[in-house]
């Protein structure tokens, strides 16, 4: 059986309080994850190992001990087949996102994900329904760029005719018992008593996830994704689809208005979609870096970073960094230091606070 592992540093809601993130809790069909204070909580003895909630995770803070997306993508790549079921490469086929099944469709020239054992399945039904919707969205990102070929869904049942030899000598399990193999026994022990544990293990953050929550790291999905891309020609024509039609990137729109220069926004994008510079004089953003992770949107308190209701794939072949608000930069009459003024303010936004406190406790 899998162990689920959480890398707290990692994870989106670690990064802000305001995180509305629910993918991994939204996408687990036995329940076994649950938001506990701010973070996910775990509980390893309902969970089946089916990796869905590791293909929702915007930022790839969960992984399975036993699978790897990354390794699973090189490894299909060298099959002669096509195929893709529970029984032969994955653990589920809930295990992969559009964005991986676009990537796939495009190298092997179509796939076909084997739905012949969900029937059977105490958490099938709820995976085809999720199947469904991702394999719909990504033929419809597809035909979007003009390929060939398709994600499509049959009855297989693929079995594997290889039986591995069970016969075991009890004295193998002495043989283990040497200095270089006994630290793999302790080890095995230790995951096999957290994956009996029947009770939702919480995950916190402390200091020593401080480096992990400043990091900015694309995802290794996306890295895949664009190499993917960059074997095949770019479309004749770039269209512009609908944005709730892709649910792995996004472009964003910016009211100049409601903008207040605060920083958190792009101070908190995980991947560094959004970006400033040293006198923080503007906000720019990269489309093909977004997650969709949600949280620029979080954070800002007056809502003035909103969602754009399209997408323009050309992103996917030419990617553009685009420049969202722009800031005169000024010397701040009290403190003397550089800010960013919105509005023509003279004073700092630290300088507004304190005269702001000031007043309050002069009580005028």
């Amino acid at each position: 059986m899998s162990l689920l592992i959480l890398s707290p540093g990692s994870c989106v809601r670690a990064l802000s309080v305001n995180s509305i993130c629910r993918h991994c809790t939204d996408a687990c069909p036995t329940g076994a994850i649950t938001i506990m204070e701010r973070l996910p909580s775990i509980n390893q003895a309902q969970c089946v190992g089916c990796a869905g909630c590791i293909a929702v995770c915007p930022t790839e803070a969960l992984k399975l001990d036993d699978f790897s997306p990354t390794d699973f993508f090189f490894s299909f790549a060298r099959d002669e087949e096509n195929l893709v079921s529970c029984q032969k490469n994955v653990p589920c086929i809930a295990a992969l996102s559009s964005e991986q099944l676009i990537s796939f469709a495009q190298m092997k020239q179509g796939i076909v994900l084997d739905t012949g054992h969900c029937f059977q399945c105490d958490i099938g039904e709820r995976v085809l329904a999720v199947m469904a919707n991702t394999m719909d969205n990504a033929n419809y990102l597809l035909e979007a760029i003009e390929s060939e070929y398709t994600v499509a869904c049959e009855s297989i049942g693929y079995a594997d005719t290889t039986q591995p030899d069970e016969k075991a000598d009890r004295r193998d399990f002495f043989k283990n018992f040497h200095l270089r193999g006994i630290g793999k026994v302790r080890s095995d022990f230790e995951k096999e008593v957290q994956r009996t544990t029947d009770e939702f293990v919480h995950y916190s953050t402390d200091r020593s996830h401080t480096q992990a929550l400043r990091t900015k790291k694309i995802t290794d999905r996306r890295k895949l994704f664009f190499t993917a891309l960059k074997r095949f020609d770019a479309p004749s024509e770039f269209h512009v689809v609908q944005s709730d039609k892709i649910t792995f990137t996004s472009q964003k729109l910016l009211e100049e208005e409601l903008c207040t220069a605060c920083e958190m926004c792009h101070r908190v994008c995980p991947t560094g979609a959004l970006t400033s510079d040293m006198r923080n004089s503007k906000i720019d953003f990269d489309p093909f870096l977004c997650v969709k992770c949600h949280l620029c949107h979080d954070v800002c308190e007056l809502n003035a970073i909103t969602l754009s209701t399209s997408y323009n794939l050309k992103e996917w072949y030419a990617p553009s960094v685009q420049n969202l608000v722009t800031f005169a930069v000024c010397r701040c009459n009290e403190c003397d230091g550089l800010f960013s003024s919105v509005a023509g303010e003279k004073i700092c936004r630290r300088c507004r606070l304190e005269e702001e406190e000031a007043r309050e406790l002069w009580g005028l």
